[in-house]
């Protein structure tokens, strides 16, 4: 098999991971607004843990925003698709399900 069409066989298409399985934290609020604060005040260096404990109205806050790991289409779709499309140490967000807004902090992808 000639290399450069072994390698698109085995090469995800860019921008998407063959991953399937993932690990992310998130912080879950009630309105965008509430995600893009939290989101400005990670990305200046803010404790992801600290501030789920303090935000999230997910139950995982308790846990700092942890998800541990989930496979792929285990999550809502808009959700799954914001974990599996970036990268290891991405933040990711606003993303908005039926649960509401969340930041993401994808931890790894497998």
């Amino acid at each position: 098999m000639k290399a450069s069409l072994k390698n698109a066989l085995t090469t995800p298409a860019r921008g998407k991971s063959r991953a399937t399985h993932a690990s992310a934290l998130h912080i879950l609020v009630r309105d965008e607004k509430k995600a893009q604060e939290l989101l400005g005040k990670l990305k200046k260096g803010a404790d992801f843990d600290k501030l789920a404990r303090q935000h999230s109205t997910c139950p995982s806050g308790k846990r700092g925003g942890d998800l541990g790991e989930f496979k792929r289409g285990a999550m809502v779709p808009a959700f799954d698709k914001a974990v599996f499309t970036g990268k290891p140490g991405d933040l990711v967000g606003p993303v908005k399900t039926k649960f509401g807004y969340h930041v993401i902090k994808v931890l790894y992808l497998k």
